[in-house]
């Protein structure tokens, strides 16, 4: 198979997909004043051909931060497209529809993958989504775009997690996740006063959340929003750990990017080595694949930004190009497997 990226930093999106022939799975990440326009033009363009869309920026070795990105996949593989409604209320109702997609495919968990664009609600869609992937071990990368809203095969959803399923007819597929942080300390809080819905942490082992985390790092109210990319939170699930950015403050209270639960065991972390990181990621990439076809990869925007602001974006893209034909989605928000993460970077790998 092959991957294909155009871009537009005027949002031309004739002029992303010039060179784009016989697409077999098309994926659209633009900006939020144009996206409406740019799913009827993309179904215009390629009728019938299976696509899933959001707002967001994209890149392959540079950034698309407005305009229109495109990443499609060709000459080789079978892909589906569909979309689960209703994922702030009942995903589940939808679950039919992936069902009846993995067998369209012929999903196999060696050369199969779901790729998803989300409005939110995450975990709970990542949930739903399991209860299908899970019989076959399906794996799944993705992520959550801008201004609730996604698209499915030219029609845009609100309040829905958009979703493909490509199979790889000449070779595996494996998916990644990379950490970039490390356990600082011995520090272990137990969460209470939370708030699901709000995303809420109201105390660490009984006291304020947002004093916890001040008297720790030593910060004011204002600089909690910055630190959180050097010291998120973590969730131990199992061997992994899974990353909780902050939000905001509310009182003294922190809000997150990820659903914490009352009795929730959560750690501090550190930014580690991430060029070093970054290093080892693409050395694992290289061992269990020889030859790749394709990366397709979800960075999270706090990664991007503090990328960004240490000179060192354009550099960790120019060192993901070595794995061939990389392109990907800054989400805010990243998938993997069943997982809903913050601040990592998770791909899938073609064969």
């Amino acid at each position: 198979m092959r991957q294909f990226f155009g871009k537009s930093r005027h949002g031309n999106l004739k002029e992303a997909v010039q060179g784009l022939n016989s697409p077999q799975f098309i994926m659209l990440m633009s900006n939020a004043g144009r996206f409406e326009e740019h799913v009827k033009e993309l179904e215009k363009l390629y009728p019938g051909v299976p696509s899933i869309g959001c707002i967001g920026m994209s890149y392959d070795t540079a950034v698309v931060e407005e305009g229109v990105g495109i990443v499609a996949f060709t000459d080789g593989v079978k892909a589906t497209a569909n979309v689960l409604e209703q994922v702030s209320v009942m995903p589940i109702k939808y679950i039919k529809r992936l069902e009846e997609d993995l067998s369209k495919v012929g999903a196999n968990h060696q050369n199969t993958v779901c790729i998803d664009f989300c409005t939110g609600n995450d975990a709970c869609a990542l949930t739903t989504i399991n209860t299908a992937l899970k019989r076959s071990e399906i794996p799944l990368v993705g992520g959550t775009g801008d201004a609730g809203k996604v698209s499915v095969n030219g029609k845009v959803y609100e309040d829905a997690v958009a979703y493909g399923l490509v199979r790889n007819l000449n070779g595996r597929v494996k998916t990644y996740k990379e950490n970039i942080y490390h356990q600082l300390g011995n520090y272990r809080f137990i969460a209470s006063n939370t708030d699901r819905a709000k995303y809420i942490i109201g105390a660490l082992n009984g006291k304020p959340a947002k004093q916890v985390y001040q008297s720790i790092l030593h910060v004011t109210d204002q600089e909690i929003l910055t630190q959180t990319f050097q010291n998120p939170f973590g969730k131990i699930n199992g061997d992994d750990v899974c990353i909780i950015s902050i939000k905001e403050v509310e009182g003294n209270a922190l809000a997150c990017f990820r659903q914490v639960n009352d009795s929730d065991v959560l750690i501090l972390l550190q930014l580690g080595d991430y060029e070093a990181i970054t290093r080892q990621t693409i050395e694992s990439i290289c061992r269990d694949f020889p030859k790749r076809s394709a990366v397709f990869s979800v960075n999270c925007l706090f990664r991007y930004k503090l990328f960004s602001e240490r000179n060192y974006m354009q550099k960790y893209l120019q060192e993901m190009s070595v794995l061939g034909n990389h392109a990907g989605l800054v989400g805010y928000g990243e998938h993997y497997n069943n997982r809903f993460v913050n601040q990592s970077m998770t791909c899938v790998v073609f064969e």
